[in-house]
């Protein structure tokens, strides 16, 4: 299949794959900090948005998009305002209502899958540090000059999908079963409440300073 990149390819860029999967990251820590106050299915669905957002990185990384909002000073500067914003809100949101969505809470709604869904997209589609990787790390497997290169992109870009579900499903399996030990100490779930504020926080100024380069 033309769109298919050979094999050697594909083996260097799944080992790189798996190196980025396991970088902590925004996204990582939403749907693990998701699944410790909310069970599983909403760690899996945050985890599906942020991968959904990765089609989309793919997608602009293709058509010439993130190129443009990285050459565009303004464009750039509010992608990082809002994207550093949302993790300061997602950072607030565990201080002020984290323990109050632990696993013992039986009363009232939760988070719904949707809205899981569209947090994980929303954490990855709002970082600028995402379009500046995606720019340089999925064209250099592909050279400029294969009219099948639109195709092997877009291959390329599910298979990162792929390798991702492969590496980040365990780690929400993992906080899953550590949820159990919050259930049996609210202190426990209170120092996790600040942690997960406290890393939102961090990503969200490592946002803020990143310059387009």
């Amino acid at each position: 299949m033309p769109f298919v990149p050979d094999p050697t390819t594909l083996v260097q860029f799944a080992i790189a794959s798996i190196i980025l999967a396991i970088t902590p990251g925004p996204d990582m820590t939403l749907f693990v900090s998701r699944t410790l106050s909310q069970g599983r299915a909403v760690g899996l669905a945050s985890m599906a948005g942020a991968l959904c957002g990765t089609l989309v990185h793919t997608t602009l990384v293709v058509v010439g998009i993130s190129a443009l909002i990285v050459a565009s000073p303004m464009a750039f500067l509010a992608l990082k305002i809002f994207g550093a914003g949302y993790l300061v809100y997602l950072a607030w949101q565990a201080l002020a209502r984290g323990s109050a969505f632990s696993p013992e809470r039986k009363k009232g709604p939760g988070i719904s899958l949707f809205r899981s869904w569209a947090a994980g997209l929303g954490v990855n589609l709002l970082n600028p540090k995402v379009i500046l990787f995606f720019m340089p790390f999925l064209p250099q497997f592909v050279s400029a000059h294969d009219p099948h290169a639109p195709g092997k992109l877009f291959f390329l870009g599910f298979l990162f999908v792929a390798v991702s579900i492969f590496v980040t499903t365990p780690m929400v399996l993992a906080a899953e079963r550590f949820a159990n030990a919050m259930k049996a100490s609210p202190r426990i779930t209170r120092i996790v409440d600040y942690l997960f504020a406290g890393v939102f926080s961090a990503f969200a100024l490592k946002i803020i300073t990143a310059q387009a380069k």
